[in-house]
């Protein structure tokens, strides 16, 4: 059994296509310790735009570990919340890992891989770049997982441990070929996302995308080279995502680019996907999930398979089933133009009783709306609360999530 990653140094890391954001004018920060651009002209301009045509985003940052071996499903599944054992070529799942409490490591996608090609094929050029497998160690399936840029190194080494100790088997030799590499700085990850992205992407790939089916990847061909293409996103938006070597990064997005010209596509920075995603409900590391969070309170049930299966912080799960005293996560909107934030504090009846996890303004319904935790008999839809905005209490109602649906007014 092997894990390896590359070391990365105490300085910021750089996607593939960082000089092009400094050459037109991102705005970049620390996020994750990735430098990436927070915004190139206004936060409502850019989420406007994925909205109503379709934005180009730089997802580089977001961690690609590859697995391998003939017992690579079973070491998945039993660490993760949703079962792998069973997947298909093709099928992509929204997991969690979690801790024995049941608390949130990090939510994740699993992609799973054909292998049967061989070493040689295009798909494994760009997730098995170095250091192959013999096919006597390389079966018909593989699986990458891409994780938060933030938790990164933090479940390389969860998953390191558990692969090295092999607590998790009664059968000490089920993962001995097991392997796992950290691909993350061997290739670029480019989203495309919003009403035209399909129509935009379709003619440049030699696949018919509108074809593939939503949470489905299969690898193909980007104009002349080769990537990896999956219909999954953050925005709440249809689209898909391209993963390409990091050679190839700068001219993909070039290319994606010069075709959209015309359809009004730009490039998108993370101000405007931050508030894309929270208008769609879809939950941030370190806002709604954490450690402390449990999938149930965070209204993950769908993420979970747990009948006739065991898997790390299962047993903790089950429990916070029937828990009701727990805080659960809802949907919050306001009136006016103060925007809540991050730790403001949620009240009822003028005793608190929550705190909100993200707030922002939405250009959508243009006003400020916001996700937080509160006391389960304070979460039904319609209940008036209010919140603690800088020592004045704003009127705000619970409402339903997700705040934003594709295709609904």
């Amino acid at each position: 059994m092997t894990a390896s990653s590359q070391t990365t140094s105490t300085e910021l890391a750089r996607t593939a296509l960082y000089d092009w954001h400094v050459a037109h004018g991102g705005r970049m920060v620390d996020f994750g310790g990735w430098l990436m651009p927070m915004q190139y002209s206004s936060i409502i301009k850019e989420h406007q735009i994925t909205r109503t045509a379709a934005g180009l985003f730089d997802i580089s940052h977001m961690g690609r570990l590859h697995f391998s071996g003939t017992g690579v499903a079973e070491f998945l599944d039993s660490l993760l919340t949703r079962r792998v054992i069973d997947m298909h070529a093709g099928q992509i799942c929204y997991s969690l890992i979690c801790n024995q409490q049941g608390g949130i490591l990090d939510d994740v996608l699993i992609y799973c891989l054909d292998n049967s090609n061989g070493d040689d094929s295009e798909q494994q050029s760009i997730f098995r770049p170095k250091a192959q497998l013999s096919r006597e160690q390389n079966p018909s399936l593989s699986f990458q997982m891409v994780v938060n840029a933030s938790n990164r190194k933090k479940i390389v080494d969860w998953l390191t441990h558990h692969l090295v100790s092999g607590e998790l088997s009664a059968d000490s030799q089920i993962f001995d070929d097991v392997q796992f590499q950290d691909l993350t700085h061997e290739s670029a990850m480019i989203a495309v996302q919003g009403p035209k992205a399909i129509a935009l992407l379709d003619p440049l790939l030699d696949c018919n995308l509108k074809a593939i089916r939503y949470y489905r990847g299969m690898p193909g061909q980007f104009s002349q080279w080769p990537c990896y293409i999956t219909r999954t996103g953050y925005t709440g938006e249809d689209g898909c995502e391209l993963i390409v070597a990091n050679e190839d990064g700068p001219r993909t997005w070039e290319t994606i680019l010069e075709r959209g010209n015309e359809m009004g596509i730009s490039p998108i920075g993370l101000a405007a996907r931050d508030t894309l995603r929270l208008e769609a409900a879809m939950p941030l590391y370190g806002h709604e999930l954490s450690e402390q969070t449990n999938p149930i309170q965070a209204g993950l049930g769908f993420a979970l398979n747990l009948k006739n299966r065991e898997f790390i912080g299962r047993d903790a799960i089950v429990n916070f089933q029937t828990e009701n005293r727990q805080p659960m996560r809802i949907g919050l909107q306001l009136d006016g133009k103060r925007v809540p934030r991050e730790g403001h504090v949620i009240l009822q009846a003028g005793q608190p009783i929550g705190e909100v996890t993200s707030g922002t303004y939405s250009p959508t319904f243009e006003r400020p709306i916001a996700m937080g935790y509160v006391k389960k008999v304070a979460g039904a839809p319609g209940t008036t609360l209010s919140i603690d905005i800088r020592g004045k209490h704003h009127p705000a109602v619970v409402i339903p999530l997700p705040f934003y649906t594709r295709g609904k007014p």
